[in-house]
């Protein structure tokens, strides 16, 4: 795939080599490149983007070269793990939440946008207004990329657990309209999730509580299934006699 990218760039680069004009008549200055007026503007221009063009494509090669020689390690994507990062939220919750982002995520492509947070909001009966919006993704946009990720999602409940978030920000609105259970993981036992700050729990021990109890429900599931089989294999065989 790099080695794409650089053929394409490369080729790039002879194309405006190729498209340069060959030096005007007019004495040294004119071929020294010293025009006047919008020719030597524009000459001036493809100068420019040859030259950034040259400084991207050494830098590139140098890399790549470094590499190969194990002087540099390639970049490695962060591998995000909700349940080790968000440890004060259950397995339960954040699979709830997984739910709804992807509700949401019409686009399906990872990301929830301006146009997508607005229908969120409308569908939970507090619309805002655009820069509303704008400043909601703003708050947790920690890439800068204009659109929530599933991180950046969880941040707003984490924001919104911590007492981060103004009580009526649209955030805070977000996540108290979401109808995901939370209001077992407050302090002291406070009923009200919003009204807790973030506390410590025993995750390992809860983590390991958790997967015991969905892999007891897939298996209660698996025993109905074959209930409700056998029964309708009697009755077929009722009707068949």
């Amino acid at each position: 795939m790099a080695t794409d990218e650089l053929a394409q760039k490369l080729q790039r680069r002879l194309l405006l080599e190729e498209s340069s004009p060959e030096p005007a008549p007019g004495g040294e200055e004119a071929a020294a490149g010293w025009v006047s007026g919008p020719a030597g503007q524009e000459e001036e221009g493809r100068s420019s983007m040859l030259a950034s063009a040259d400084s991207e494509l050494g830098a590139k090669l140098s890399r790549r070269q470094d590499i190969n020689e194990g002087m540099a390690q390639p970049r490695q994507a962060k591998v995000f793990n909700p349940y080790t990062e968000f440890k004060e939220f259950s397995r339960r919750q954040i699979k709830d939440m997984e739910q709804m982002f992807r509700l949401y995520d019409s686009g399906k492509d990872g990301y929830i946008d301006l146009m997508e947070l607005k229908l969120m909001m409308e569908k939970l009966g507090a619309p805002q207004t655009h820069l509303g919006l704008k400043n909601m993704i703003k708050e947790v946009d920690e890439d800068f990329d204009g659109k929530l990720s599933f991180r950046e999602f969880l941040l707003i409940f984490h924001k919104a657990a911590a007492g981060e978030l103004e009580e009526d920000s649209g955030l805070m609105t977000l996540a108290k309209l979401s109808e995901i259970d939370v209001s077992t993981e407050g302090v002291k036992g406070a009923k009200n999730f919003f009204e807790a700050k973030v506390q410590a729990l025993s995750s390992a021990s809860k983590f390991e509580a958790e997967i015991k109890a969905e892999q007891d429900e897939r298996k209660r599931e698996e025993e109905e299934k074959k209930h409700r089989r056998a029964a309708f294999r009697e009755l077929k065989s009722a009707f068949s006699q």
